[in-house]
């Protein structure tokens, strides 16, 4: 007899670019080229400083659990940072260090709501929100967001989304995966004022601040001292692999968020903390990777186009381009195959992050050498002519 598994488990959609990724490792395996440009990852690896600060805790360090919460100094220098950076007082207190964003995510869905809740989320988006949020039996809420309105989400749409239910969450990215766009400042404060009028749990990922390109993003505090902001060391900071993020947690889900901490993943990895408050210290050379990133931008936003793809979302941040291909193709998952297969170009089909509607669209990642983007770019040129 076989064994139950869960509704939930298998109702989980896969996470495409993963499914990419092991298409072009397999193309790579057996010998062929291939330009990564799927997956969200940054070209280079922890800052010179993480990698100094961490080889030495592995030799003179126990490095056992720590604080649920992180240990105190990095709390405190994450502290430090929003006001060095955005001139924003945040008690070290309300800095939770995490397993990652992932885990902060799962803990803030967990402090905030209760399962059969709603939160309004942009679509197109980041394609783990949803998820995430389903696993834990609440609602995901998609706000189908415009190019007139740089893919993000306005007053008008969670009023359209209140009409079918209440909605007790919203989150926002700025910049956002997929399409890079960032809120207006403007545009901000007044999504944070409708929801304290709304009464709606304000969730802001900033884990892209530090890649924009004309202007800094705006943190969500500025705007509203009660949302809880997430963050990583994964994108700026260049160690996704290390598994370390930072909420910024309002006093209300204070005490809940460290109880479900301890819980769940006991403490955030005792090493990564050692390497990220190193970090902290390595702007001049993490702020070289944002210059290399600019460039790798300036180039798709010339080559695309002459490549037939030339509907481009405006990448105000991160290291994304996303494209509206349906002048191409109506089938992004087969058209990303085809140019898999034909050029080497690894890139993401939109239908990971708008489930209705990708199938016109698909998003390239910038994150890789400045060759390699050289590389591609000519590849899908030829590929078109």
């Amino acid at each position: 007899m076989s064994l139950k598994v869960s509704r939930r488990a298998m109702n989980i959609p896969p996470f495409f670019v993963m499914e990419v990724m092991r298409a072009a490792d397999a193309r790579a395996d057996s010998g062929q080229t291939v330009y990564h440009m799927e997956v969200g990852q940054p070209g280079t690896g922890a800052p010179k400083g993480a990698l100094l600060a961490a080889e030495k805790a592995l030799r003179s360090q126990r490095l056992g659990y720590t604080d649920a919460q992180g240990v105190p100094e990095i709390r405190a220098a994450i502290a430090k940072r929003y006001q060095d950076y955005y001139g924003l007082g945040v008690a070290p207190d309300r800095v939770v260090a995490t397993t990652g964003s992932s885990a902060a995510f799962v803990l803030a869905f967990l402090a905030a709501f209760d399962a059969g809740d709603r939160v309004a989320l942009a679509a197109p988006g980041y394609p783990c929100y949803a998820n995430i949020l389903s696993a834990l039996g609440i609602e995901p809420v998609f706000l189908m967001t415009a190019a007139e309105d740089r893919f993000q989400p306005t007053p008008a749409l969670l009023d359209r989304a209140l009409k079918a239910g209440p909605i007790d969450g919203l989150i926002v990215a700025s910049p956002s995966n997929p399409t890079g766009t960032m809120l207006g400042t403007n545009e901000f404060r007044d999504l944070a004022v409708y929801c304290q009028d709304k009464g709606i749990r304000l969730i802001s990922d900033e884990i892209y601040h530090g890649i924009t390109y004309d202007r800094k993003a705006d943190c969500a505090l500025k705007f509203s001292p009660g949302a809880i902001v997430i963050n990583s060391f994964s994108k700026y900071f260049s160690m996704t692999g290390w598994r370390l993020g930072w909420m910024i947690v309002p006093e209300d889900l204070s005490r809940a968020i460290e109880c479900l901490g301890q819980n769940l993943y006991i403490s955030p990895p005792a090493l990564a903390q050692v390497a990220g408050l190193a970090a902290l210290e390595c702007a001049t050379e993490l702020d070289a990777n944002v210059a290399v990133y600019a460039r790798n931008r300036a180039l798709l936003l010339e080559a695309l186009p002459r490549a037939g793809i030339d509907r481009l979302a405006p990448a105000d941040g991160a290291f994304y381009l996303y494209a509206d291909i349906s002048g191409l193709t109506n089938d992004s998952d087969a058209f990303c195959r085809a140019m898999l297969a034909e050029t080497g170009v690894a890139a993401t089909p939109g239908i990971d992050f708008d489930p209705a509607r990708g199938n016109r669209f698909m998003r390239f990642s910038f994150a890789g050498p400045t060759a390699e983007m050289e590389a591609a770019a000519q590849a899908l040129a030829d590929w078109r002519r």
